[in-house]
Parts: structure tokens; sequence; C-alpha cells
């Protein structure tokens, strides 16, 4: 009888390709997204061990010899998933507690390069995609109509300074909208980096947490305005962000801080950058449950009894896409959350030697 692969809500509804493992590293499952990027259903990989996913034997002993405590990352690793196809990735190993409560290994997969198209096979049916598709139509027809009103308001009020930086961030913000649904539709990478202004971004942030925090909220800045640009994608770094700062409006706090600083000889994963830009949200709310301590960045977990749990998930990833790192420290009343992004390419030195290797 063949193995069925075992399904899972939380990682079906991520965008990033996902492999479940048992305690074995046998492969159990896999999401719809992991399926699409090696081009074949999750049926055919399923009781088999990783090795069938086509990685290198390097690459095998370093996931298969993980401790419990331990996350494991390649960068750049190579996969063949038959003879006739090739893709690479960045790839991150660690614990994994399925929903149903079973153990094992979550292995994620951060493609580089070219996405595969869906093949015969893949998880994306076409009726799902036509479905998609007119619901991208709908949904893009009312943006249209609020980034028209939008575009008239700012004729009618160009006199008022306030009232046109609120029309831009709604014109933004239809543009930023109207740019997840092409993502949705084509998940292909994202478009080439390029400079990105820090403070630009988190003013746009900024704009929209005091729309949307009226006066329950201070929002503070403490920028280095000596920061100088990094390669990146502003609207993910803006996506990002905005779900920080959400977060902090939503815990309970009255202040909320963005803070920036430039940082020198800074080691992100196994890669050392000359320069690094650092990002802070800084709140006074209630702070990160203990009990969730641990699991914050994992998907559908919150503290909130109302809250979606991909916020975090979603934030980390987009540090990930830019090479970066998200972390965190948190007590009762001050809860900050990091985001380190590299300032060019890595140094030369033992971390980056390793990163490349």
């Amino acid at each position: 009888m063949a193995f069925e692969p075992i399904p899972d809500p939380v990682l079906d509804q991520l965008a990033t390709p996902c492999v479940r493992l048992d305690g074995a590293r046998v492969i159990v499952g896999m999401n719809p997204a992991a399926a699409a990027f090696l081009g074949y259903s999750a049926r055919r990989f399923a009781g088999q061990s990783l090795a069938a996913v086509g990685l290198e034997p390097a690459v095998l002993d370093a996931i298969g010899s993980a401790e419990p405590a331990e996350r494991v990352r390649v960068s750049r690793a190579r996969i063949a998933p038959a003879p006739d196809r090739e893709c690479f990735a960045d790839l991150w190993c660690s614990r994994y507690i399925a929903p149903d409560g079973s153990d094992g290994w979550l292995l994620e997969l951060h493609p580089l390069g070219e996405f595969p198209g869906a093949g015969p096979e893949s998880a994306l049916p076409l009726a799902l995609h036509a479905a998609l598709k007119g619901l991208a139509h709908e949904v893009r027809n009312p943006l249209a109509g609020i980034r028209g009103a939008a575009q008239l308001l700012a004729r009618r009020l160009a006199a008022d300074p306030d009232a046109s930086r609120c029309l831009d961030v709604i014109r933004d913000e239809t543009l930023r909208l109207d740019a997840l649904l092409d993502r949705l539709l084509d998940p292909a990478p994202s478009r080439p980096p390029e400079p990105v202004n820090v403070h630009a971004v988190l003013e746009r942030v900024r704009m929209l947490a005091e729309a949307e925090a009226g006066w329950a909220n201070v929002i503070q800045r403490d920028y280095d305005v000596s920061l100088p640009e990094l390669a990146g994608d502003p609207d993910r770094l803006a996506q990002a962000i905005w779900n920080l700062v959400r977060n902090a409006l939503e815990s309970g706090s009255s202040v909320v801080r963005l803070r920036t600083r430039a940082e020198a000889g800074v080691v992100i994963g196994e890669a050392r950058f000359r320069r690094a830009a650092r990002i802070e949200i800084e709140d006074n709310g209630r702070g990160v449950p203990t009990d969730l301590a641990e699991r914050v960045f994992l998907p559908l977990v919150s503290g909130r009894a109302d809250g979606s749990g991909l916020g975090l998930t979603l934030a980390q990833q987009i540090a990930r896409e830019h090479r970066g790192a998200l972390t965190y420290r948190s007590r009762p009343g001050h809860t900050v959350f990091t985001l380190l992004l590299p300032i060019g390419d890595p140094a030369d030195g033992p971390a980056a030697t390793e990163a490349a290797a």
C-alpha cells in the first residue's frame, strides 16, 4: 500500500516550501509550496528517505546528524528531484511539533534563482488557479477605485501637507496590495534587489500605525540618520516591519518606539558582514507570554485569541530573504523585536568562508 502524506493545516498556509520529516528523517508530508517547487506531488515522496528529494550526501549527513536542540542551515543547496530537474535553495532544518502532536523535523526550502513552473502533478490545480485569478480580478477593481479616489483628493488637498501624506499612504498601500495579488498568482522570486532607504520604509509604516492607533498610542522615532541604503525589496520590508509594529500596537502598549542603528562586524547565520542595519521595534506592552517564548516564530502561534499567528512567521521569512535575522527580547512592560539586515556583501573571514562552502 502506498504511504499517504500526512496533511498539516499549519504548513499548508505558508508560501515557504516546507517538508515534514519524522524522527528518522523520513518524509511524512510537505506543503503545496514544496510540491510546486520540487515539481511533484507530496504523495511521490511520502514514506521515502530525504535522499529522494535529491539532496547531496554532505547535506543529508548534516541534517541526519543534527541534535534535537540544533537548527541546521545550509546555504545554496543543490536539489535534484529528477535527472532532468535541478534547483537551488537555502535550507533550514529544525525540530517541529505538528498540530496533531507528532514530533519530528521541519525542512524549510528558501528558493534561489528561477522558481520552477507547476508540472502535471502540481499541488495547485488548474481550477484553483482559475478561481484565484477571478478573485484577484474582483479585488483589483475596488483597489483601482480607491487609488483613483486618492489621486482626485490629492489634487484638491494639495495645500494640506498632512492630508497629502495620508493620501500617499493610501496610494502606496493599494499598490502594495496589488503586488501581493501578483505574488499569490505567480509564486516567483521577489523582484531584483534595489537600494532601500530604511527610514523611508519606517516612515511609511509609521503613517499606517498612526492612522490605525489614533490617540491610543504614541509612535516615537529614534533614527540614526547616517545609516546608508541597503539592497532589498522595500515593499517586503514594509510588510515585515508593519507586522512587528502592529503586534506592538495590539500588545496593550501606550508607546511604540522605532529605532535604527548601524553596526559593524556583524555575523548573521554563517556569514560575516562589515556593516548591518539594526531596526528595533520597542513597546511597553504586556510582553510575549512565557509559554510562547520558544514558539513565537512558529506559524499559527499567537498570544491573542483573535490573532492569526502568521505575522511573525512572515516577518522572519522576509528577514531571511534579505540575508538578515529577526530576534526579540521581552518582559512585561518592555519588548524589543530586532531586525538585523546586512549592508553590502559578506566580508572575508571564517564565517563568510563557511557560508560560501
